[in-house]
């Protein structure tokens, strides 16, 4: 073998030396988690550390436009556990979504790695779809790969992540076991949307779902904006257009990303699911 690829070597010697082309980047960012992880991230996540941490976070008191969910099931949606870059237990709002594997969830970015800061991800992640009161009715699936744009890991653009879960203990994939959004790319922006999440104020301090209901708006640099005085612990939550209270069933067109800054914020903003959103749920499908 070494003789052959020397004569190759010799054949070619005297062509015109020419810098070999670059790899295009992968335009997705991927972590994943071994399986003694993802074991552990199930053992972490006791129902007195989920207990403790909405315990330990008090954002003020829930604004008038967040309502407790008094609907049909919401099973799709609930609380992503994790423990963030500096160490500490949070959580954000996240989403089960027809895929082709039946196991991917939709958040924010910022739910699973800080932006513009490709090594600071999170570890132990937990999804608990229809998360209500300490109730897990569905119970608990480890996450075992997130994705991003890569834009979100080295620039902080594109506020959006996708999730591949385990099955659960009793071997049930995760939209076999609650169902799942719809979920649509470069969908015009506008129209009645319902935004869900579990926002760390009082009095439910993450214990319970709640929504806000408007019209969503265009925004700069490629967000949408809805009436909304959310916080945090709702980010990543579920937008949905054609939303039908009575099965709790929509169209995922984006998720809680940020608020407007404001002390008594008024909007919630989110990205606009176009390409990166597109490639990051493809991938994860796959997976």
């Amino acid at each position: 073998m070494a003789a052959a690829v020397g004569t190759l070597l010799a054949a070619v010697a005297p062509m015109p030396a020419t810098a070999a082309p670059k790899a295009p980047a992968d335009s997705v960012s991927t972590v994943s988690y071994t399986a003694a992880e993802r074991r552990g991230a199930l053992a972490y996540w006791t129902p007195a550390r989920i207990k403790a941490v909405g315990r330990s976070v008090d954002l003020g008191p829930t604004g008038p436009k967040s309502q407790p969910w008094r609907g049909a099931a919401m099973k799709t949606v609930g609380r992503l556990f994790f423990v963030n870059a500096d160490g500490a237990d949070s959580w954000c709002t996240a989403t089960a979504v027809r895929s082709a594997n039946r196991s991917v969830v939709m958040a924010a970015g910022h739910c699973v790695r800080r932006p513009a800061s490709p090594v600071n991800t999170y570890t132990d992640l937990v999804f608990v779809p229809g998360y209500h009161k300490g109730a897990q009715p569905y119970g608990a699936f480890s996450v075992r790969t997130t994705l991003t744009p890569r834009t979100w890991a080295e620039d902080g653009v594109n506020d959006v992540a996708a999730l591949v879960v385990d099955a659960d203990a009793k071997g049930r994939k995760l939209t076999d076991a609650v169902g799942g959004q719809d979920i649509a790319f470069h969908h015009r922006v506008g129209g009645r949307t319902v935004a869900f999440g579990y926002p760390a104020t009082r009095p439910q301090r993450g214990e319970e779902l709640l929504h806000c209901t408007g019209t969503a708006a265009p925004a700069r640099s490629g967000e949408q904006s809805v009436p909304c005085d959310m916080n945090g612990g709702a980010s990543g939550g579920p937008w949905l257009t054609d939303f039908d209270a009575s099965t709790g069933k929509g169209v995922l067109v984006s998720v809680n990303s940020h608020g407007d800054g404001l002390e008594s914020g008024t909007r919630m903003y989110g990205p606009v699911f176009g390409d990166p959103a597109k490639q990051v749920y493809e991938r994860a499908e796959r997976g």
